[in-house]
């Protein structure tokens, strides 16, 4: 049975049990209704306890229903049940309180939850508002702005700050349902509290206006953050009815939009993602001890997330100031991290303690994973790795954090292949989303597995990749820019296609992007790979000429744009070295608008996509566009161009 109730002295304990996440199924939310019903005629009970079996409460909805008929009981009449309980009810929270998970434990009378219990209301993500009175009791319980900041960003909080911010009543460090009992006792016969009854505590008004007009700039266009933002702030001006049936008009409403069932697409390509024919009964290797080669930038970055995940780090530099240097940028990045709010300097401390420091490359012997993040050249990376096959064990992963080299070129120097693996970082490493794990010619199963599982540890979202150059990201980002720069050629400027392609809803246009980034490091690649360049293909030269003037990017006050004081501003200048450059190809300028700047972008990124899936490098049609939304910024709630084609 989903749900079963049992008395304990004068207490009714409600128990849900749904594995694997106790969602909120058509069964779960029946069987909670009637054992309620069942729980209020029992004259012996005083107060009662909703809890869940497995490892945590009511995750949220259950993806099976997405884009079917809903049945009744629905999930607002529940909630309002609970509200309307002439009992005390009594929500014991453990695991992830998620959506509709949460929606139930506000509409409790009390709340206590586990030490490591993690709360929200994630709706906004799958481009909908929380449907069952999370918008209308939030604000009752965590005042206004707090609650807006929930409910448009979809973040999680700790028991410790929903303890902080009035959401739950108390923590159990021991034994939660025993804890819960007690609590129970306390209440037991007396009148509820409702959360719906309680009033909205004051607020500034014009600071949430200004802050409900920052969530939907923020957007980009997608709707759900400020709706959820503005469903929130109905709470202090409505009737607890009228925000109720105001919030869930909006949640119909949304339900079925196109921006949802995109982001219900992404959702279930995430999940698919994981998922590889031949690895289907197949255990990874075990990963904890986790060796760096090389502690730049990237490097440092790929440090942290893996102290962050709890593995022990051993990092080797090729001397002593390149060690202190790497030391430096790792310790700069936690004291941001302190400086921000996100960890004290106890968890800062911590997390460096995992980190060690060395010269030797014999440091590396015990390793069970070594990855290098030396400079991308393929003599470097051939020498490492010649050197580390006689130092690390027999059974230790080898990994290359390359963006373009041939991964099985690096590998021909290994002794034993079959354990090395790519695992294409992005930068930053420590909180970009996307790791490429690149399948390499000869790799066991249970080091690609391992990769997988090392990534998912990580937090972050493992793509199977073949071996090409670039991979699915960079092939892609190729084509995307490949597509703007004909586009410059044929007439149009590099401040008219950033604007298009913000319009659209990335963070970023290309070419504000590559003066981010600097322009010298792609025009390296160019100009050793032009060998290799089919001669009959389309060659844009502008970035070349604009390298050749001096204009490296925002490093150097002028790339793509001008940078005066660290300004932009668009320059006349490049505008003229463009125009000249179309005139020297016979190329008639003319005028592109934002629809064919974005369609012309688009067909090159599906025309790149069926390349990479017909050559078999990438599996399937949505990894292509988990790929551009994580690595790259394209708009989740547009699904990518893969699934906007149909060929998701």
């Amino acid at each position: 049975m989903a749900v079963s109730w049992n008395r304990q002295d004068n207490i009714g304990l409600i128990w849900i049990d749904n594995p694997p996440v106790n969602a909120t199924s058509h069964a779960v939310r029946e069987g909670l209704a009637i054992a309620l019903a069942e729980a209020n005629a029992d004259v012996a009970i005083q107060a009662i306890i909703i809890a869940c079996k497995g490892k945590t409460f009511v995750a949220g909805a259950d993806v099976k229903e997405f884009g079917t008929p809903p049945r009744a009981p629905f999930l607002n009449d529940l909630v309002q049940l609970i509200e309307d309980s002439a009992k005390p009810v009594i929500a014991a929270l453990h695991g992830t309180v998620l959506g509709g998970g949460l929606e139930i434990a506000l509409a409790a009378h009390g709340r206590i939850a586990a030490l490591q219990t993690q709360l929200g209301l994630p709706e906004v993500k799958l481009g909908i508002i929380p449907g069952a009175g999370g918008t209308q009791r939030l604000p009752r319980l965590i005042g206004m702005p707090e609650a807006i900041d929930m409910v448009a960003s979809g973040k999680r909080v700790s028991a410790a700050q929903a303890l902080d911010l009035g959401m739950i009543d108390r923590i159990s460090d021991n034994d939660l349902i025993q804890d819960a009992i007690a609590f129970a006792q306390i209440l037991a016969g007396r009148e509820p509290r409702r959360t719906g009854t309680l009033p909205v505590r004051e607020f500034d008004g014009l600071a949430v206006d200004v802050q409900i007009t920052a969530i939907e700039g923020k957007a980009r266009g997608q709707i759900s953050p400020g709706a959820a933002a503005r469903s929130a702030f109905s709470a202090a001006s409505l009737p607890i009815e009228q925000g109720l049936k105001r919030e869930r008009g909006k949640f119909l409403e949304l339900v079925n939009s196109e921006q949802a069932i995109a982001l219900r697409y992404v959702f279930a390509a995430e999940r698919l993602a994981a998922k590889v024919a031949d690895l289907e009964g197949i255990s990874p290797r075990f990963v904890q001890n986790v060796g760096i080669a090389g502690a730049g930038l990237m490097g440092a970055g790929i440090a942290v997330a893996f102290a962050d995940a709890g593995y022990d780090i051993t990092i080797v530099e090729r001397d002593e100031p390149s060690m202190d240097l790497g030391r430096k940028r790792i310790e700069a990045i936690y004291d941001r991290m302190v400086k921000s709010g996100r960890i004290d300097i106890a968890l800062k401390e911590q997390r460096l303690s995992r980190i060690g420091f060395h010269i030797d490359r014999a440091a590396f012997s015990q390793c069970d994973l070594v990855l290098e993040a030396v400079f991308d050249d393929l003599d470097v990376k051939q020498e490492l790795f010649a050197s580390l096959s006689s130092i690390v064990r027999a059974d230790a992963i080898l990994a290359t954090n390359t963006s373009y080299l041939n991964p099985d070129a690096i590998a021909s120097v290994i002794m034993n292949p079959s354990r090395f693996i790519g695992l294409h970082f992005f930068s930053p490493a420590n909180i970009m989303r996307l790791v490429e794990v690149v399948r390499t010619k000869d790799i066991a199963p249970d080091v690609l597995a391992a990769g997988l599982a090392v990534t998912k540890r990580l937090g972050k979202l493992g793509i199977v990749s073949g071996v090409c150059e670039g991979f699915i990201g960079n092939r892609l980002f190729t084509a995307y820019r490949h597509q703007c720069d004909i586009m410059l050629e044929d007439g149009a400027l590099p401040h008219e296609i950033d604007a298009a392609v913000e319009a659209y809803g990335f963070p970023m246009g290309p070419y504000a992007v590559t003066d981010l980034a600097g322009l010298d490091i792609s025009w390296a690649r160019r100009k050793r790979d032009a060998g290799k360049r089919d001669p009959a293909a389309r060659y844009v030269t502008i970035a070349d000429r604009l390298c050749e003037a001096g204009r490296f990017g925002q490093k150097a006050g002028k790339g793509y744009y001008a940078y005066d004081g660290g300004k932009k501003s668009v320059d006349p200048a490049v505008a003229d070295l463009i125009a000249t450059i179309s005139d020297e190809k016979g190329i008639t300028r003319r005028s592109f608008g934002q629809d064919e700047i974005m369609t012309n972008i688009i067909a090159g990124l599906v025309a790149e996509g069926d390349k990479l899936m017909n050559e078999g490098i990438a599996m399937r049609a949505s990894d292509i566009d988990l790929v551009l939304i994580n690595g790259y910024g394209y708009p989740a709630w547009r699904g990518g161009p893969m699934f906007q084609s149909g060929r998701h």
